[in-house]
């Protein structure tokens, strides 16, 4: 337990952190058990609020493909992936949007403003944000057609720079629709990164269930605290970064090349996870910085 003058070391520590990200774009993809556990969640709002008041700009994009996949059974209905996909029929991709747009995304906004802060909830729907195309799966030379699954072709930040102006906080579910007005559901991690780039944003943060980027999975000794991006892709090709990390992984190197300064993968299960990355001198999780 810190004493009172412990505690006033700690605040004057962060002053110079503070002023670093003072009036910088920081950009968190929220998900994974950051999102299930109700206590890692209610620290997490916390630290958005927090890092609002003290001049930050932070933007939210969020996932919820364990909360689809429980209204999916609830409704009697197979869930089936393809490559990590979602394949996504007519009422799949309707039940996705009901669970991230609504049940979601209106109550992460409800919780930052119940501790004080002022956020408003987006779909790529709203002011043209995220303009989507079907996404096709290449495998065993065929092009799979796997339904209502989008990639993004472009992102329009106006809405988001207006709501920043305002000093509302952001919050957006990662659902976007065609030229035709036709919905699909993204992969929220590419939504985060695009965002992202789009932005300018300073860092990107993104919360999973994993320390970071380890040469040994087993151990956490490995952490990589910062790497660059061709080390990163060294450590693909030599086979180090495998299974679901790979997306993550290449999801923050094309958020790098589109301009992020960095992009930091850390554990979102760890309370205060982004306030120990942002605030003190140790940092927390991988940092992917370009070379």
């Amino acid at each position: 337990m810190l004493n009172n003058h412990e505690k006033a070391d700690t605040l004057v520590e962060a002053l110079p952190f503070i002023r670093k990200y003072y009036g910088k774009t920081v950009v968190i993809k929220y998900g994974g058990s950051a999102m299930a556990d109700e206590e890692i969640r209610e620290e997490f709002i916390k630290d958005v609020v927090l890092m609002k008041y003290v001049g930050i700009n932070p933007v939210i994009i969020h996932g919820g493909g364990p909360e689809i996949n429980l209204m999916l059974k609830k409704l009697g209905k197979e869930t089936e992936f393809v490559e990590g996909n979602r394949v996504s029929d007519t009422e799949t991709v309707e039940v996705a949007e009901m669970i991230l747009s609504a049940k979601l995304n209106k109550g992460i906004v409800a919780d930052i403003n119940k501790h004080g802060g002022k956020a408003v909830g987006l779909s790529g729907k709203d002011g043209n944000l995220i303009l989507a195309k079907k996404k096709y799966i290449e495998k065993d030379n065929q092009k799979l057609d796997i339904g209502f699954v989008g990639e993004v072709v472009k992102i329009n930040p106006e809405i988001i720079e207006i709501l920043a102006e305002k000093d509302y906080i952001p919050v957006i579910s990662s659902i976007g629709q065609d030229l035709e007005g036709n919905t699909y559901n993204i992969n929220a991690d590419y939504v985060a990164g695009e965002i992202a780039g789009v932005l300018n944003a300073f860092r990107l943060l993104f919360l999973t269930d994993v320390d970071g980027i380890l040469t040994d999975h087993n151990d956490k000794a490995t952490l990589i605290p910062e790497i660059s991006s061709s080390e990163v892709i060294k450590l693909i090709n030599d086979g180090i970064i495998t299974g679901g990390m790979l997306p993550k992984v290449n999801t923050c190197l094309n958020a790098v090349n589109k301009g992020v300064k960095n992009v930091i993968i850390l554990n979102g299960k760890v309370k205060h996870s982004i306030l120990l990355e942002l605030f003190t001198y140790e940092g927390f999780g991988t940092m992917i910085k370009s070379d």
